[in-house]
């Protein structure tokens, strides 16, 4: 958790979706060069991807590391000069499209797109791939979303209402319902955009596009089926659930067969598909964070702990945590319990992030005080809200003073469920607490070492007897796109996660 300013809005009914479909828009696609009907023209797709844009990057955070972004940068630029949106024909409209290659900082294996020209690939997605040949299939994948303009068509088959809803069950997951992990918390335009999920056949589209372009450059294009066999193996994973940019896509194992056969048109058509950069790849990604970061946050024995901002606080063990850039969220199995610590950069103490919080329209005070966390000043509030359908929340609202920030907590559950909660809402709020534990203030992230096989030996015979963070040899191998007791030959390159 990089813990930074974010507005947190109370009720779903104040949040206005962006994304109401009233007309369609009839374009040429850049793709096809034929006229079809879209939800939005260019230029508003173009807007609504740059709104989106700054809430993902404030989100999930960017990954500070300039070489591997521009790197990233340079693999999406190539694909993109062969790509529909730098062709002889095209729109100058398009051509003249700005794009935007960026590097998250999460270890979610995640690729996505935004409308207008926006391409994110996630540190945790770069861990999985093996060379600059399936970064660049999977670069060409994203931007052929954008090129064939998939969002705004997926817009346009909205119905009104439908999108309405949409908006309102987005802007609920800070309030109840929750959480998809992945885009918790994005409101407006990037949670809109995002949630309009591209079929099936858009995303057969932009493997034949990825497929495409890589191709034109010269890219081992086939190399991106192998990529596809670690989403398949990572869904099939005991209690692991398939990637979520993958929910709507075809089965991996289906696009392990196909990404081959399509590479293969390109070969016959007289492209020579030779190139992989394995080398320059794994150079660039030594020394890449691997996994959860601890230094922004991690859990133990039902403790928080965050070594950055030296702070912990405990919380239910059998709740689960999610760690984000701007926030933690905490919630029950049930999800109908809900905790949400964030730093109120507006407020000048506990007592004005509380009042200026329950101050807000639709929520009614019932007792308020100052008080205190392990000697740190602080102030604490009960509250009601009413849902939309009539529901009742209660909720508990802690503010602390700590170390020249104000962290706040709003708790919250149904109000015939908030006593049976409260002692878990108080226990946690009221034990935020200083950390000065010498090993986790200075404990490290884990980061991937590259090293060549000095042996032909097992791929499990490379890794160390206790991996670090509790990271299995599974894990590592999926990541290595290679089974545990598959031979590896010497001199081919390991990703291997030390600490």
């Amino acid at each position: 958790m990089m813990l930074k300013k974010r507005v947190f809005t109370w009720s779903v009914a104040l949040i206005v979706p962006l994304m109401v479909v009233a007309a369609c828009v009839v374009q040429r696609s850049p793709v096809t060069g034929t006229n079809r009907a879209y939800g939005y023209s260019w230029e508003e797709e173009k807007k609504l991807g740059a709104q989106a844009d700054q809430q993902i990057q404030q989100q999930y955070g960017v990954y500070q590391n300039e070489e591997l972004l521009n790197y990233v940068k340079n693999v999406g630029q190539s694909v993109l000069q062969v790509s529909h949106m730098r062709r002889e024909g095209t729109q100058e409209k398009y051509r003249e499209t700005e794009f935007h290659f960026r590097v998250l900082n999460s270890p979610i294996v995640n690729a996505f797109a935004l409308p207008g020209g926006y391409v994110y690939v996630t540190r945790g997605l770069l861990s999985h791939i093996e060379n600059e040949a399936q970064l660049a299939v999977v670069l060409g994948h994203e931007i052929g979303h954008v090129a064939a303009r998939h969002a705004s068509q997926r817009a346009f088959e909205q119905k009104i209402g439908q999108i309405a809803l949409l908006g309102g069950a987005i802007a609920g997951q800070e309030i109840f319902g929750l959480p998809g992990q992945s885009i918790l918390d994005l409101g407006g335009a990037a949670a809109q955009l995002l949630f309009l999920q591209y079929s099936r056949d858009d995303e057969r589209e932009s493997d034949r596009l990825g497929v495409e372009y890589s191709a034109m450059k010269n890219y081992r294009a086939s190399e991106g089926a192998e990529f596809f066999g670690v989403l398949e193996r990572m869904s099939e994973r005991s209690g692991q659930s398939i990637p979520s940019f993958l929910q709507t896509h075809p089965d991996p194992g289906e696009r392990a067969k196909t990404i081959p056969e399509l590479a293969r048109q390109w070969e016959q058509k007289g492209y020579n598909l030779t190139i992989t950069d394995t080398e320059e790849y794994m150079n660039t990604i030594d020394g890449m964070v691997y996994g959860d970061n601890p230094r922004e946050g991690f859990t133990r024995g039902g403790t928080f702990y965050h070594p950055d901002l030296k702070f912990q606080f405990p919380y239910p063990t059998d709740w689960t945590l999610v760690n984000q850039a701007t926030q933690v969220v905490i919630f029950n199995k049930n999800q109908d319990a809900v905790m949400v610590l964030k730093i109120d950069a507006e407020a000048e103490s506990p007592r004005t992030s509380v009042v200026s919080f329950t101050a807000q329209q639709g929520i009614t005070v019932l007792s308020q005080s100052e008080t205190s966390s392990d000697g740190l000043n602080a102030y604490e509030a009960t509250a009601s809200a009413t849902m939309q359908g009539g529901e009742e929340l209660r909720l508990y609202v802690f503010a602390v003073e700590y170390d020249g920030n104000i962290y706040r907590f709003v708790t919250y559950t149904t109000a015939a469920q908030f006593d049976s909660y409260k002692t878990d809402f108080v226990n946690s709020t009221n034990n935020f607490r200083e950390l000065n534990d010498p090993e986790i203030l200075n404990i490290r992230p884990v980061r991937l070492h590259i090293r060549r096989a000095d042996r032909a030996a097992t791929f499990k015979s490379f890794l160390p007897d206790n991996l670090p963070m509790d990271i299995t040899a599974e894990e590592v191998a999926i990541a290595n796109q290679v089974g545990l007791d598959d031979t590896i030959e010497e001199g081919t390159f390991l990703k291997i996660p030390v600490q």
